[in-house]
């Protein structure tokens, strides 16, 4: 939708901008048509997901009616996303871009914080595989590798920060993103600290520097992603918008890419992220019992036939290997995520045609920042707090 050349297509809409000419002179209806399609088709996909996460709540087993339309009637679920995508072309435009970007804005903080714990998980994850390995044998070469990872996690933090600092500040301004950057590093030298105390190691054996390397490399990206929208050219100097006289925020007709470093770093993330969930559940062999496919049963059985194949059973019949709704939620914030960030986490105007980048995303992404922070904390801590309860 907002590739060069689309917007020839889309212009024929009756929605909005019938030709190619410019608004009052400072805005390309172009670029705007890209973003109205964008809002438009990630609506359809969101809507698309919301409905089934009302159909499927409280699906128990695959003996519920429901589990054969979640499993099944892939033509029929097509034309189903087909058919809403078409209707969201032909709402009018009036308030429904600026209703759905606050939507967006929810539904990219909660996915803020779905990919903070798939990264936390990652850390995790990758500390203690690396750590088994060197209890395992050739201890020398594995405990290099960890440090030599943290170093090179630590270095680009830093990198990224004093980046920050030299783009984003000014010695007489920007007194907004001097708080948040200095914020951001002072939390992120404390959960590096407290995740090597000795209490913390005594609970968390496998915990270490490298987890809190990720976690702060991914803090600077967010603080990042949030400095690029700060709404004023003088701190901001990624910020796509200009200003007109001193007062108007607007598109400039001369301005046609649709994109920003941090978006495009923000979709490899969000890349990564699924890529890291698929093989991490393939390794756990979660994805047979995910797809129904799984050929052992709780026993140890396996179901083949006489010719030694093996053949797939509902093994989900005592009970859903995962929560449809749950599923479907988290895909409904992930439209409304990849809807954001394709459009830069800009407010679409209602009435002048304009785009802007207002300070609500700013504090969306710093909060969001916050929040992930806290909850790497809580990984951290929650077993010396609730002693009681397995954390394994």
């Amino acid at each position: 939708m907002i590739i060069p050349g689309v917007e020839s297509g889309l212009q024929k809409l009756p929605w909005f901008c019938k030709t190619s000419t410019t608004f009052t002179g400072t805005v390309n209806c172009d670029i705007l048509l890209g973003h109205q399609a964008v809002y438009r088709m990630c609506f359809a996909m969101a809507a698309f997901f919301f409905l089934f996460v009302i159909i499927m709540i409280c699906v128990r087993s695959s003996r519920d009616p429901r589990a054969y339309i979640q499993n099944g009637f892939w033509f029929i679920k097509f034309l189903i996303l087909v058919g809403i995508t078409v209707g969201a072309f032909f709402i009018p435009n009036g308030v429904f871009t600026t209703v759905w970007y606050y939507f967006g804005m929810v539904g990219g903080f909660l996915f803020f914080l779905v990919q903070l714990i798939l990264i936390i998980d990652l850390a995790h994850s990758w500390s203690q595989a690396w750590l088994l390995r060197a209890e395992d044998g050739n201890t020398k070469c594995w405990y290099a590798a960890l440090l030599i990872c943290t170093l090179l996690l630590y270095a680009a933090s830093i990198a990224a920060i004093v980046v920050l600092y030299i783009y984003y500040t000014k010695p007489d301004d920007c007194v907004h993103n001097k708080v948040f950057i200095s914020l951001n590093l002072i939390f992120c030298v404390i959960v590096s600290i407290v995740s090597i105390l000795p209490k913390i190691q005594d609970v968390h054996p496998h915990s270490g520097l490298l987890q809190a390397s990720v976690i702060t490399l991914y803090t600077m990206f967010v603080t990042w992603s949030a400095m690029a929208n700060v709404p004023n050219p003088y701190c901001n100097p990624t910020l796509l918008p200009i200003v007109n006289n001193g007062t108007t925020t607007s598109l400039s007709s001369k301005v046609v890419q649709w994109w920003d470093a941090p978006s495009i770093v923000g979709l490899v993330i969000f890349i990564l992220c699924t890529l890291f969930i698929s093989i991490r559940n393939s390794n756990n062999q979660q994805v047979n019992k995910l797809m129904q496919t799984e050929e052992s049963s709780g026993d140890g059985a396996v179901h083949s036939t006489e010719d030694g194949v093996h053949r797939a059973y509902d093994n989900e019949e005592d009970g859903v290997c995962y929560s449809y709704s749950f599923f479907h939620f988290c895909l409904f914030l992930a439209s409304l995520y990849i809807m954001m960030t394709l459009t830069n986490w800009y407010l679409p105007g209602t009435s002048d045609a304009s785009l802007s980048s207002p300070w609500s995303a700013v504090w969306v992404k710093i909060s969001s920042s916050w929040v992930g922070l806290l909850l790497y904390l809580w990984t951290l801590v929650a077993p010396l707090i609730l002693s009681n309860r397995d954390f394994n």
